[in-house]
């Protein structure tokens, strides 16, 4: 998460460096290694209980602790700061919806007994290969639903062309699982802690 008033670069104006994020992963990555040093003793102090574990112990104790909580605080501090661009969301999945239900038409298609399976995946090939070709090569907008409703082929679908492209259609049983996985697992979880759950995370950067 970049910071709304912070200056990523002097070269880049338009750039924001995810700064919390940058600095959770630089301490994570403190955190992992950490332990070597405790690893190290264990591996020749051979429970001889010498003092030569103490200052390390002083160190690395509290340090780790320390990083671990600092990490926990600016995630929590990132989560909660989390911005959605819904409009974005909505335009990249536009664009390579078309190609995303191909399969549905197929189905649709031999279903209704207006086709052959054969030659109509060989059709619906053709064209999605010439509509991302035409993405890829030319900078061009998705044609592929264009080529369908002007090829007769597909005249049995056209009608149904706008429901296909229903994405709703293609996320299966996503929602009852996440609401499945709330319940049994997350909420179970926190449950002792739910007097914890309303402090908030502030960071001056």
């Amino acid at each position: 998460m970049a910071c709304v008033l912070q200056i990523g670069s002097s070269a880049m104006p338009y750039k924001r460096n995810p700064i919390r994020s940058e600095r959770a992963c630089s301490l994570a990555r403190y955190l992992m290694h950490i332990s070597t040093s405790m690893v190290s003793t264990a591996s020749v102090q051979w429970l001889e209980r010498s003092l030569d574990d103490s200052a390390i112990r002083r160190i690395v104790l509290p340090e780790a602790f320390l990083a671990a909580d600092a990490c926990l605080t600016l995630l929590q501090n990132i989560a909660e700061g989390l911005i959605v661009y819904p409009m974005v969301m909505e335009a990249n999945l536009n664009s390579e919806l078309p190609f995303l239900v191909v399969e549905r038409i197929l189905v649709k298609m031999v279903s209704e007994g207006a086709a052959n399976r054969q030659e109509c995946h060989e059709r619906l090939r053709k064209h999605s290969h010439e509509a991302a070709a035409e993405i890829k090569l030319k900078g061009l907008k998705n044609s592929l639903m264009d080529k369908l409703l002007n090829d007769d082929y597909f005249t049995p679908i056209h009608s149904l062309l706008p429901n296909l492209l229903d994405p709703s259609y293609m996320i299966g049983r996503a929602v009852e699982q996440v609401e499945v996985f709330l319940n049994t697992e997350v909420d179970p979880a926190i449950h002792s802690y739910k007097d914890s759950l309303a402090l908030n995370s502030n960071i001056t950067i």
